[in-house]
């Protein structure tokens, strides 16, 4: 174990937690500045730091962002006098682990220092993982055709067009291609051109000039221009609207783009993966899609099997998930007995791996015991098939719902075990999950599934009503029908 690094200008403060640490038998390393602190950084990392704000020349917070952002699972604490408290909610806001408050107990900071030295292990082991575990399971015959793709196209640079259901894993293989591509150690971009409003996914993909538009106060740089040498993945490409879809086409075409409010034009050197769950021919044949930029993505086509194809990959699936989530959570990974997981490979399961991977994060919440049997699982998924092949309200995304169109019956009333506390904590998982991966748009993205999924459903229960909907909802008629428009639902009907 790497040691716990302390700096501090005040020589007593070293003193004590030096002494204090080594009676825990925890090593320790001491700098009396920032700088010195930094210089060591370029050799070693420490386990945990611990620093003081304010320092002679930088910062205790000055330290806190260069460690994050050279090591952003290091856990930092900081130390703060009582009349810094508005320091101390910096430090929370550039990610600190813990703040110390000035004068403090010795035994309380050593209590704080193991549990930050714990959070450290877990993160460490959880990073380490994925040595071992490949990036994508799957040992079916359909994915090893997958495998075999990505295989093939490892040292290209062609334009490749991913298909399949959502929730089949089109964006861990549009990373995997990139990964393995001569573009790898350039940046990896993903953008999802449905979660993005119409009049911003532009300025998203190409940039803009300061002054282009009412509030557009800097020049801003666009996902082509970070994803400048690298990988530009767009997902949901069918969704993309049509007039940007000629400028698309046009930088594919000569490589070369405006910034929104530009005059001069870039070069574009940045291979293109896109992926949809749509029938992109029938886009164009409905006139919703240019044909020209449909031949210019669909260079290289590659589907995704959904799990029904694969469900002899459900059992390692299961357990990839049920690990991965006790992790996130710092508890012990729960384990599926062997009826339990026949069940689950008999059933539809439409939104494919993601609703597992919900499925099992539910599991790892709402479960009792280690063991998971089958009436442990949710009432909707054990209550016979015809109910088994909806996903659970405390399990669903948006994504992973049904579509319907035209006359439905009314769903009956959830069971009392979804509870409010169950969903929430998996969307708490969710976010969680995004933002560790560096996911900019969490909000617009989990937002525009939750609106969608109350209206989806809404709209179940008075027969694709559209104002009665409204109704129930608490919502107005024009509201209703916008919504319906920009999140691209289907089945709805003037009353």
């Amino acid at each position: 174990m790497k040691p716990i690094w302390i700096v501090d200008d005040d020589e007593s403060i070293r003193w004590v937690l030096e002494k204090a640490l080594a009676r825990e038998n925890l090593a320790t390393r001491s700098f009396a500045n920032a700088r010195d602190a930094v210089a060591a950084l370029e050799h070693e990392t420490p386990q945990v730091l611990v620093s003081d704000i304010r320092m002679p020349g930088d910062s205790g917070l000055d330290l806190l962002q260069l460690v994050k952002q050279r090591h952003p699972g290091l856990p930092v604490i900081i130390i703060t006098a009582f009349s810094d408290l508005d320091s101390a909610v910096a430090a929370f806001q550039g990610g600190a682990f813990e703040y110390l408050a000035k004068p403090f107990d010795i035994d309380k900071a050593v209590e704080l220092i193991r549990r930050a030295l714990d959070e450290s292990l877990r993160e460490s082991s959880i990073e380490s993982g994925p040595a071992a575990t490949p990036e994508i399971l799957g040992q079916a015959p359909a994915m090893q055709e997958v495998f075999r793709a990505i295989g093939r196209l490892s040292q290209s640079n062609v334009t490749v067009l991913i298909t399949g259901e959502s929730g089949t894993g089109k964006e861990l293989v549009a990373r995997a291609l990139h990964k393995h591509s001569p573009r790898a150690e350039q940046p990896f971009i993903a953008i999802n051109t449905a979660a993005i409003p119409k009049d911003l996914l532009e300025s998203e993909l190409f940039g803009h000039e300061r002054g282009a538009f009412t509030g557009a106060q800097t020049t801003r740089r666009g996902r082509f221009e970070q994803a400048e040498g690298g990988t530009l993945f767009m997902d949901e490409i069918g969704d993309m609207p049509f007039d940007l879809q000629t400028r698309l086409l046009r930088v594919l075409s000569d490589g070369h783009f405006y910034r929104v409010g530009g005059h001069s034009p870039l070069k574009a050197n940045v291979r293109v993966i896109t992926a949809t769950h749509q029938n992109l021919e029938q886009r164009v044949r409905d006139g919703l899609f240019r044909e020209d930029l449909y031949h210019r993505l669909n260079v290289i086509r590659l589907r995704l099997p959904s799990l029904r194809e694969r469900r002899e990959d459900i059992p390692i699936l299961v357990r990839h998930f049920l690990v991965q989530s006790a992790r996130q959570l710092g508890v012990e990974a729960k384990r599926m007995s062997d009826p339990t997981l026949a069940f689950l490979q008999q059933l539809e399961l439409p939104g494919n791996v993601r609703q597992l991977e919900n499925l099992c994060n539910w599991i790892t919440v709402m479960a009792p015991g280690q063991t998971v049997e089958v009436k442990d699982l949710p009432l909707e998924l054990t209550q016979g098939q015809a109910s088994a092949a909806h996903v659970p309200a405390a399990v669903a995304t948006e994504a992973a719902m049904p579509q319907h169109h035209g006359s439905v019956q009314p769903l009956a009333p959830p069971p009392l075990a979804a509870s409010p506390e169950g969903w929430l904590s998996l969307l708490e998982l969710q976010a969680a999950g995004m933002l560790s991966s560096g996911q900019q748009d969490v909000m617009d993205v989990l937002g525009r599934q939750f609106e969608s999924a109350l209206i989806r459903t809404a709209l179940k229960y008075t027969h694709g009503r559209k104002n009665d909907a409204a109704i129930r909802l608490g919502i107005g008629r024009n509201t209703i029908t916008r919504k319906i428009a920009e999140l691209g639902i289907d089945g709805a009907k003037d009353d």
